[in-house]
């Protein structure tokens, strides 16, 4: 099973330091991932990217799209860097808990390394809005959390730890 997901890393670190990334591979790449992994971590990050991935495929020429598609990939490939990253420390202890900032940008589905404009935090924003909203059929608390992140990587000053 490990082979199998260094493949894919191998697979997606091709895709990604690519001069022009090849959609249709991604596409592809994505759907055997959400098909064939064994981690769910895995398996959701690579279902959540296969709609962009395909748009991107379809309709490379749109900027919006490709950016949001390199963001999709680049998740994918930080959860398969997760699980092939060598474990060092005591066995089966407890995972670092996140900053607010990476969990708020774990809620937006955003990359954790990557420097985000106010742009990019309230593209990811609306477009968890559409489907996290109470009105559309989301979860209140959902939509709160989401809202309550936006706020967060936005004005980080306002939000230190106590």
């Amino acid at each position: 099973m490990i082979e199998r997901i260094e493949s894919w890393k191998l697979a997606l670190e091709r895709l990604w330091t690519a001069h022009s990334v090849d959609w249709d591979e991604a596409g592809r790449l994505a759907t055997e991932i959400a098909r064939m992994s064994p981690e769910p971590t895995l398996r959701q990050a690579a279902e959540q990217a296969i709609p962009i991935l395909r748009q991107a495929a379809s309709n490379g020429d749109d900027h919006d799209i490709i950016v949001a598609a390199q963001r999709r990939l680049a998740v994918v490939l930080d959860v398969v860097h997760n699980l092939t990253a060598p474990r060092f420390g005591r066995r089966g202890a407890l995972p670092k808990k996140l900053s607010k900032e990476d969990s708020a940008r774990r809620t937006l589905g955003l990359p954790l390394a990557v420097q985000l404009t106010c742009d990019d935090i309230n593209q990811a924003y609306r477009r968890l809005a559409k489907t996290m909203h109470p009105d559309l059929g989301g979860s209140e608390q959902a939509f709160l959390d989401l809202s309550a992140a936006r706020d967060i990587l936005i004005h980080p000053g306002a939000h230190k730890d106590a």
